[in-house]
């Protein structure tokens, strides 16, 4: 009788396999269909034009163009293969026990216990008391000379409509949500230029974008230079009534390159989120693992401009709102690019959107230097990617060490 085979290994490295290689040929997938899609839509502008008898300029531009969307698709695949030759792992091949460092339920009983003694104790310190109510003076001070130079006709904003005056009488309050509320704890601030232009890239979370405005409080507040950031904020948050007046107001401006490119020649600061909405818009169930940076358009904008890179890990703004669901079809209707269903929302009303007092980290990564990269390297497919690549890595790398490094969630 010939000797039985010993059964294949079924444990937990095995489903680990799996699951890099499904995740793996899933993006493999997701850029073969960005290109297939760009290709019809190209397609179907060729299918419109006019026939003509000769070759026309035009044509020769889109057969060229097509000739480049080849090119990046081959240059992503090999991208690919790279990696898994590579070993590097996706996302979600977390290293680091993610459910239990980001654990809210495990922590709700302390939450419970300490949070209100902590708030009542806070707010019965004098200088607490002191600063809260110097705040509101100067902020409504501030709000009566604004109205006042505005009838003027007197409104000092650069072409943006950022008004440094006015956003700094909102520090105040961001610095106490910085410091007292969010207990923020920044990390590698030396790595942010004091001036000259920057590109800040951060991984993206938690329904609002309190993340983008808590590196801005850190620079801000904690940087030896102090210096305001400029943060690309999503189309659609400049539909909601208000808000767009509020966001150019305060210095952030729409997500669009040729803004982008701008801010960064006049040497600014700029912020911003690769993931976008698939950001902050993902299920608590996937917190801290990177969705993806598209198609490293961040990256061209540094190598074109000759603006050094520095990668961003945010811990703590996946708790304050924990997404459980998304109703997308309301969300369309409000004109939203999500509405979230969390523990608090819509349940409580306005109060359920009340982010938690959890504690965070912020690290500012080492700069990547862009200039010496040559002039045509933003035309290099195969550069712009790795680039991305490479911010995307150092960003995951730093979240999962400091997820350990932050200990308890409301530590």
């Amino acid at each position: 009788m010939a000797a039985r085979r010993p059964p294949a290994a079924t444990g937990s490295g095995s489903v680990r396999q799996s699951t890099i290689r499904a995740r793996r040929a899933a993006d493999k997938r997701d850029v073969s269909l960005d290109v297939r899609r760009m290709s019809e839509e190209l397609d179907g502008a060729v299918a419109l034009r006019p026939k003509r008898s000769a070759v026309s300029e035009s044509a020769r531009e889109e057969d060229a163009l097509r000739a480049q969307l080849l090119q990046l698709q081959r240059t992503a695949e090999e991208e690919l293969a790279r990696r898994s030759g590579a070993s590097l792992e996706p996302a979600d091949a977390a290293p680091v026990p993610i459910e239990r460092l980001s654990s809210i339920s495990r922590e709700i009983p302390r939450l419970a216990s300490q949070w209100p003694r902590g708030l009542g104790a806070m707010l019965r310190t004098p200088q607490a008391l002191r600063q809260a109510s110097a705040g509101v003076a100067t902020f409504a001070r501030s709000q009566a000379a604004l109205a006042a130079r505005r009838r003027r006709g007197d409104d000092q904003v650069d072409e943006f409509g950022f008004d440094p005056e006015w956003t700094e009488t909102l520090v105040p309050f961001f610095t106490w949500l910085y410091r007292h509320y969010w207990r923020v704890r920044p990390i590698g601030l030396e790595n942010v230029p004091g001036r000259g232009r920057a590109l800040l890239v951060s991984n993206h979370s938690g329904v609002l974008p309190y993340d983008g405005a808590m590196i801005r409080t850190a620079i801000y507040a904690d940087h030896p230079s102090p210096r305001h950031a400029r943060a690309l904020i999503l189309n659609a948050f400049f539909g909601i009534p208000m808000a767009s007046w509020f966001l150019r107001r305060s210095g952030n401006t729409l997500g669009h390159p040729d803004d982008t490119q701008r801010l960064l020649e006049r040497d600014e600061l700029v912020l911003v989120f690769p993931e976008g909405a698939k950001g902050t818009g993902k299920p608590y169930r996937d917190r801290y693992r990177l969705r993806r940076f598209g198609r490293g358009g961040f990256a061209q904008l540094a190598l074109r401009t000759g603006s050094p890179i520095v990668p961003v890990s945010v811990v703590g703004g996946e708790e304050i709102h924990p997404m459980l669901a998304d109703l997308p079809a309301l969300g369309r209707m409000l004109g939203l690019p999500y509405f979230p269903l969390t523990p608090t929302f819509p349940w409580l009303g306005p109060l359920g959107m009340l982010p938690l007092p959890n504690s965070w980290v912020i690290e500012f990564h080492q700069p990547i230097p862009t200039r010496g990269m040559g002039p045509g390297a933003a035309d290099d497919a195969a550069l712009v990617m790795q680039l991305a690549d490479r911010v995307r890595d150092t960003i995951q790398a730093g979240l999962y060490r400091n997820l350990e490094r932050r200990g308890r969630v409301f530590g």
